[in-house]
């Protein structure tokens, strides 16, 4: 058996596509530093799925079953980081932001997927729904792993160019402050989303994509 590779990429795509804390993340980065000033950030935030995805194939799911409570405590955690990420996104204006600090780099890129609700239930669901019985751990997890990675390579720069290319526009205009509460209340609203509306999909967080 091994993994319905074609469905399963349809099925990343439109997850790692569609907002969500990474890809929100993402935007406002590209909007407060640069496109090519927040590449590192990027190239972390594509690498740091790995570090979900590799547990995962290889027993993380067995735990997730004897101690589930485990899991529970690290979402709502997660979610609070992301909150309050967004909430210093909501106060950050871009001008300032871009002269006056650097932009995150590699290292906090990497952390940001496996501190992601929606990267943990994306990824149980991949492994849950789309491998086939008697697929070897390697087999399932290297090829779930490489699908991802090939999207997120192409997806989220783009995310970053769009912040960018929003925040040349807006950047010292009355229009600022409401960008950047937009993009943190959608960040918000992505994590209570995966915490509360997608329930019945995936069994590590209790709920879904």
């Amino acid at each position: 058996m091994s993994v319905a590779i074609t469905s399963f990429a349809i099925f990343a795509a439109s997850q790692v596509g569609t907002p969500g804390p990474a890809n929100m993340a993402l935007l406002a980065t590209g909007a407060r530093f640069g496109f090519r000033a927040a590449l590192p950030f990027v190239v972390g935030v594509a690498l740091g799925k790995q570090l979900i995805i590799w547990p995962v194939g290889f027993g993380l799911m067995e735990l997730s079953a004897r101690a589930p409570w485990v899991f529970e405590v690290l979402k709502y955690a997660s979610a609070a980081y992301i909150i309050w990420l967004a909430w210093k996104v909501a106060n950050l204006r871009l001008a300032q932001g871009r002269s006056a600090q650097a932009a995150p780099g590699f290292a906090a890129g990497l952390i940001v997927h496996p501190l992601n609700p929606k990267a943990w239930a994306m990824i149980v669901g991949g492994f849950t729904a789309f491998v086939g019985p008697g697929t070897s751990s390697f087999t399932a997890t290297a090829t779930i792993a490489a699908v991802l990675l090939a999207c997120q390579i192409i997806l989220h720069p783009i995310w970053t160019l769009a912040g960018d290319r929003i925040a040349r526009t807006v950047a010292g205009t009355p229009a600022e402050p409401y960008l950047m509460w937009t993009l943190a209340a959608l960040t918000v609203a992505s994590v209570l989303f995966v915490l509360f509306a997608g329930r019945t999909a995936t069994p590590m967080f209790g709920g879904g994509t």
